[in-house]
């Protein structure tokens, strides 16, 4: 079970930083010839993207004897949600207001409740009070989406408001985040990958590591750094303090993928190319990522 969930979870980590760039949708023979190069075999794959199809992230269709995944709506939406988040896309400055869900959803309706606690973690809420999350970014449209998908409306009451004190912003923050511990997760990110870095630039300029090395380390890359999504609550730099790592670690990520890019991408549509029509989206350049492009300005 634990190697299914590791595999199901690279595979979300190949959808969003690929596969979504090619019309979404991938051969699984090709699929499974990718995770290869991390050590999953065909079963577990197989077994990850079942799971992922009765979740709702992805669709089949069949080709001829071929079977071919593609990312739902709400797959493509949760893929690009976390791009943006990933790739580090600059924020407004912050107006100082924040947006507060609460909610009582009934005892027979438990299995929702759980499940709306992940969404709400996911999309950088902390918990304040019991049942009571806060954020400081105006998240309606996700908050309407999830009302949605649960239909819960008759359960839950949103709206923004200004913190009045008695104490500071940051005091709710302490409340709602340990920022200490994210700040800890970063230092470690950078410590390890500053090195990575610098070893594999230096591969990369003097011809000593394959496109396949390359695709392994972006997608290593990524995977890990993903990982901040379900911690980092993306707070404004307001709310930061002068200490925090966050930026130091965005920057890092953004200079090393931009050094895998090119090769990565290489390996990448060799294999995808086998079993699928090579239809890249025009717009995108792994090389000059639209978002990382963003974050050097």
């Amino acid at each position: 079970m634990q190697n299914s969930l590791n595999t199901r979870s690279m595979i979300f980590t190949l959808y969003g930083d690929y596969i979504r760039h090619y019309g979404s949708e991938i051969w699984i023979g090709s699929l499974i010839r990718l995770l290869e190069e991390f050590g999953h075999n065909e079963q577990a794959v197989r077994a990850a993207i079942s799971r992922m199809n009765k979740q709702g992230w992805i669709a089949a269709r069949k080709q001829g004897n071929k079977s071919y995944y593609f990312l739902t709506e709400r797959g493509k939406k949760r893929m690009d949600e976390a791009a943006k988040r990933i790739f580090n896309a600059q924020q407004e400055p912050w107006n100082g207001e924040w947006m507060m869900f609460t909610y009582t959803i009934p005892e027979e309706k438990r299995s929702i409740r759980d499940e709306l606690r992940k969404e709400l973690v996911w999309s950088g809420f902390g918990l304040l009070a019991n049942s009571f999350w806060i954020s400081p970014h105006a998240y309606s449209e996700q908050i309407q989406s999830m009302i949605d998908k649960y239909e819960i409306k008759d359960y839950v009451h949103s709206f923004t408001a200004v913190y009045n004190g008695p104490n500071e912003n940051e005091k709710l923050v302490s409340e709602c985040w340990d920022l200490n511990d994210i700040n800890e997760k970063y230092n470690e990110f950078i410590v390890t990958y500053s090195q990575k870095y610098v070893i594999h630039k230096n591969k990369i300029e003097k011809g000593e590591m394959t496109d396949g090395e390359c695709f392994v380390e972006r997608t290593k890359l990524v995977h890990e750094y993903r990982k901040f999504l379900f911690i980092d609550p993306g707070l404004p730099k307001e709310l930061l303090h002068a200490e925090w790592l966050g930026d130091h670690a965005a920057s890092l990520f953004s200079d090393y993928y931009r050094a895998l890019a090119g090769p990565a991408s290489r390996f990448f549509e060799s294999i995808y190319s086998d079993g699928n029509d090579l239809k890249k989206d025009s717009e995108f350049d792994a090389l000059n990522h639209p978002l990382i492009q963003e974050n050097r300005s």
